[in-house]
């Protein structure tokens, strides 16, 4: 069951496109807590606002950045509804009414339904939504005039507001256009699912490279088929099945203290081994590690990576400079590029191969 509380808001912290951080002062609780509002569902939210808070995930202890979410206030203006006939998040508490390139009002509509391929368009297939800024700005450090777009899955956070990384992306100018697809919402396109989302980053973002990822809080359990990142396998189908070029994001690590993430972690193994169905270019990053550079092969050779896949060896630079380049600060898993070079470098290269391959 859903864990609700009321409070009052106390305090509004940083605000970005569609989402509001604010302190609330929770009813018969002692002291103040965190808490994320999104414009889309509840309007703006103000302090004294009196407002329903689903306390779940965090009375739960789960890696949801520490914070209760608004549902609704109480007592508010009522706003009025805005665009579009598509709901997201449907039949939840919180679905949303959104404006879908595919919808006939739609100013998009018109080139989304005309276009009937990619003509070989490189489309980046990751796993983790920290992946996005490095693979981004690789693509970028290949040739500045790349134009970048992020496709963001269902498959963690359903709002992009949620992620502060994502509008550090827009407002630096990294990527060109944020678009949600499936029950994802709030970017700057909405698209019913993957493969319209793909033709909008081509037909209306004019996107050179495009990268797909799910939004934050990805999901795994230790089982083979059990983790979000299957979405991989998914998006490497879509991308084949449009004329597009699939390029593979390997998840690696040396640091992660799970057996089955270090070297090619099993997510990325099974994804690539056994359920994508169309042939990717794997980026491979180039390891100085004589030792760690043989256990890499061994795993997709085992898993089945190497003979589905053609593997590209790539001389990736340095994602520790290249997200300073863009004033990023990016962790996974609370380690940053000095932490875990092998897991961003991995994202640069794939960010590198689908960068030269679009320059061709």
């Amino acid at each position: 069951m859903i864990r609700i509380r009321n409070g009052r808001v106390t305090g509004i912290g940083a605000r970005r496109p569609g989402a509001t951080e604010l302190r609330v002062r929770i009813d018969d609780e002692d002291g103040e807590v965190d808490a994320i509002s999104y414009d889309q569902l509840t309007g703006p939210v103000a302090a004294g606002d009196r407002v329903v808070l689903n306390t779940t995930a965090v009375a739960l202890g789960l890696g949801t950045g520490g914070f209760h979410v608004v549902m609704a206030r109480l007592g508010g203006p009522v706003d009025a509804p805005g665009p579009g006939h598509v709901i997201k998040a449907r039949y939840t508490p919180s679905q949303v009414r959104v404006l879908a390139v595919e919808e006939e009002d739609s100013p998009h509509r018109a080139a989304v339904a005309a276009c009937t391929g990619l003509d070989g368009l490189p489309v980046v297939c990751a796993e983790l939504h920290s992946m996005v800024p490095v693979v981004a700005a690789a693509v970028r450090a290949v040739a500045d005039e790349l134009v970048v777009a992020y496709v963001m899955t269902d498959g963690g956070a359903l709002p992009l507001a949620f992620s502060r990384l994502a509008a550090e992306l827009r407002a630096g100018g990294l990527v060109a256009g944020t678009i949600t697809a499936g029950q994802a919402f709030g970017g700057d396109l909405e698209a019913i699912s993957l493969h319209s989302a793909l033709a909008a980053a081509r037909a209306v973002l004019a996107a050179d490279v495009v990268v797909v990822a799910q939004g934050p809080g990805g999901m795994g359990s230790g089982t083979a088929f059990g983790f979000s990142g299957t979405q991989v396998a998914e998006a490497v189908n879509a991308a084949a099945a449009l004329g597009g070029r699939p390029v593979a994001c390997l998840r690696l690590s040396a640091a992660d203290r799970r057996p089955r993430h270090r070297g090619v972690s099993h997510h990325s193994l099974t994804a690539l081994g056994r359920l994508a169905l169309a042939r990717a270019a794997v980026a491979v990053p180039e390891l100085a590690d004589p030792e760690l550079a043989a256990l890499v092969d061994r795993q997709l050779a085992e898993a089945g990576v190497a003979g589905r896949h053609d593997l590209h060896r790539v001389a990736a630079p340095d994602p520790a400079k290249l997200l300073a380049g863009w004033g990023l600060h990016v962790t996974s898993m609370g380690r940053g590029p000095e932490e875990d070079p092998l897991f961003f470098g991995a994202a640069a290269a794939a960010g590198t191969l689908a960068g030269r391959l679009a320059r061709r």
